[in-house]
């Protein structure tokens, strides 16, 4: 990597302070700049250079990095006469988090403005940027994201160019913090539900990581039973689920416990059944979600 390699962040939250330090341990010249002042403070005093304005940060590297809580946020700053002007000919690496229609958008505006554009997620918290546990995902131009490739990699981790469509970081994004966040909803029921019945949580917890060990070979398996439409249910048939997610609603509200998330999914599993796929496994209900959206 060249020692003149230099690289803008905008954005110091957590993560953004967390990408900032890792080029800064990589050795890059790095420039930062936050809306609300004094987040940069730690990172000055490890030798990265303040910015008095986002124009100014801009116009400091070749590679703008911005990571914001949503892209309302980065467009406030990106969208600025000043700021646009000032990345005129620059890449711009958004690894903030949003849909892929914003990503799209983003990329059309950049490309109207004449800037280099790559959309990205982070994958995994800010405590593993800069070690081998970190993931990055990247879409857009191919030849752009290997151009920049080297400095990418300073942030450690994997890094997974995803394709030229620049929103598909952001679908994977969306898409994998689905699975995340159901869970966590699943689990914060599930001790709610277990506290009612007299069972704490540090009880409930090594069973639950049972549970959760489960899962991955079963993401593996009926990954395969949705692309190849095979849905099997021979060992657990979706009539089986459904009585076990009764049982669930029927103890949660037993206890006032809100259900509705429950009886959600015992809704989808249901409307299956009466589609006549009784027989199938759960996974069906993604062939039904997908069905009444293309129907939307």
């Amino acid at each position: 990597m060249p020692a003149s390699s230099a690289v803008t962040v905008l954005g110091l939250g957590p993560m953004g302070r967390a990408l900032a330090g890792a080029f800064l341990a990589g050795g890059l010249r790095t420039t930062v700049w936050n809306r609300t002042p004094g987040r940069d403070a730690e990172l000055l005093g490890r030798g990265a250079t303040g910015a008095l304005s986002a124009a100014e940060a801009v116009g400091a590297s070749e590679l703008v990095v911005v990571c914001v809580v949503n892209y309302d946020a980065a467009d406030a700053v990106l969208r600025q006469d000043a700021v646009t002007g000032a990345l005129t000919g620059r890449t711009v690496v958004n690894l903030t988090a949003d849909t892929p229609a914003r990503a799209r958008d983003t990329a059309a505006w950049a490309a109207a403005h004449g800037i280099r554009y790559l959309d990205g997620a982070i994958m995994t918290p800010a405590t593993t940027i800069g070690t081998p546990d970190a993931v990055f995902l990247h879409s857009g131009p191919e030849d752009l994201y290997r151009e920049h490739q080297p400095v990418l990699d300073v942030l450690g981790g994997t890094h997974t160019h995803l394709g030229g469509d620049i929103g598909r970081a952001a679908a994977y994004d969306v898409a994998l913090l689905d699975i995340f966040w159901t869970a966590m909803s699943g689990y914060a029921h599930a001790l709610a539900v277990a506290r009612a019945e007299g069972i704490t949580a540090r009880e409930l917890a090594p069973f639950a990581q049972g549970i959760g060990a489960i899962l991955p070979p079963l993401f593996e398996e009926l990954a395969g039973d949705v692309d190849d439409g095979t849905y099997s249910g021979e060992l657990n048939p979706i009539t089986s689920a459904v009585s076990s997610m009764a049982h669930i609603v029927q103890a949660s509200e037993s206890h006032g416990i809100d259900a509705g998330v429950m009886r959600a999914a015992e809704g989808q599993a249901r409307r299956v059944i009466g589609l006549g796929h009784g027989t199938d496994g759960f996974i069906r209900v993604a062939e039904l979600l997908g069905r009444r959206s293309q129907a939307g």
